[in-house]
């Protein structure tokens, strides 16, 4: 176990931050599925920029990588093109 007061502090907060990635990054995760398991169209593209904004959000604030969030929307955008309208 930590000695110092600083280490404490740091071990809080780490624990605080990895819960609240953790809670983003699950989130980012159902939106993702849930998009995938849309079988309209006109829904699908109302969830891609929704999703699109959550995938940047977490690549600026490095829960996710920037090249994840780069291919999970390149792979939605082809899903929602390939549904039939």
């Amino acid at each position: 176990m930590a000695n110092h007061k600083s280490a404490l502090k740091r071990i809080r907060q780490s624990e605080k931050r990895r819960l609240r990635n953790r809670y983003y990054a699950v989130t980012m995760r159902n939106a993702v599925r849930k998009l995938r398991a849309t079988k309209e169209k006109a829904e699908a593209e109302t969830l891609f920029p929704k999703v699109t904004q959550m995938l940047d959000k977490l690549a600026v604030r490095h829960i996710i990588h920037k090249n994840k969030a780069a291919n999970i929307k390149s792979k939605l955008a082809k899903y929602i093109n390939k549904l039939a309208a």
